[in-house]
């Protein structure tokens, strides 16, 4: 029976996946991170990171026919003598002191001409503390235009209750002007009078 044994397809039969994935771990092992598409580097991340650990225990033994043995399994997915050499000899090192998750995939922007998903696919070295989310920064930039929006608000209240003020003070100096204009104008009229009387 056929119990969770996935596995990735890729839409070929099985000589070609394999060597497809023998030619992109080679490519991996000697440049440290490959572009291909999404399909692929999904299916390429447990492949090759199997070999890593053959490589990791061949440099954790003693024992030459041990590491002769591991080395040969390696030969044998792999099909690159330099790849797995340089895999052994200088990449194993990276590793050290990893336990597990050796790749890393980022998803690029689609490729264009047939729209295909692509992707980077790179080694993970033991103290590669790796890229900043961009949840945090999305998050600090959602806090900041709040904060931003409460002092316009401040503001605007602000303005507005100095505007009301300034109202209230230009129409109490108007009312101010009218009374003593009313209280001028009823001396004019008897003053006229008066100027009337002297000329009589």
């Amino acid at each position: 029976m056929r119990h969770l044994k996935h596995r990735h397809q890729l839409g070929v039969k099985k000589e070609h996946r394999e060597a497809i994935m023998a030619s992109l771990s080679a490519a991996l092992f000697r440049h440290d991170r490959i572009e291909t598409t999404l399909g692929y580097a999904k299916a390429l991340r447990p492949f090759a990171e199997k070999i890593i650990t053959l490589a990791k225990k061949a440099a954790a033994t003693d024992d030459t026919a041990k590491k002769l043995h591991f080395r040969r399994l390696a030969l044998a997915k792999v099909r690159d003598e330099s790849a797995v050499h340089f895999l052994f000899a200088d990449k194993v090192k990276k590793f050290e002191k990893r336990e597990g998750g050796y790749l890393r995939i980022y998803k690029l922007v689609k490729r264009t001409g047939d729209a295909a998903d692509m992707a980077i696919i790179e080694m993970i070295e033991a103290d590669d503390e790796g890229y900043k989310k961009a949840s945090e920064k999305k998050a600090a930039d959602k806090k900041a235009p709040a904060k931003k929006t409460a002092a316009k608000k401040t503001a605007t209240k602000k303005a507005a209750t100095k505007k009301t003020a300034a109202k209230k003070t230009a129409a109490k100096e108007e009312a101010g002007k009218g009374v003593e204009a009313e209280a001028v104008a009823p001396e004019a009229e008897g003053a006229k009078p008066a100027a009337e009387e002297s000329k009589e």
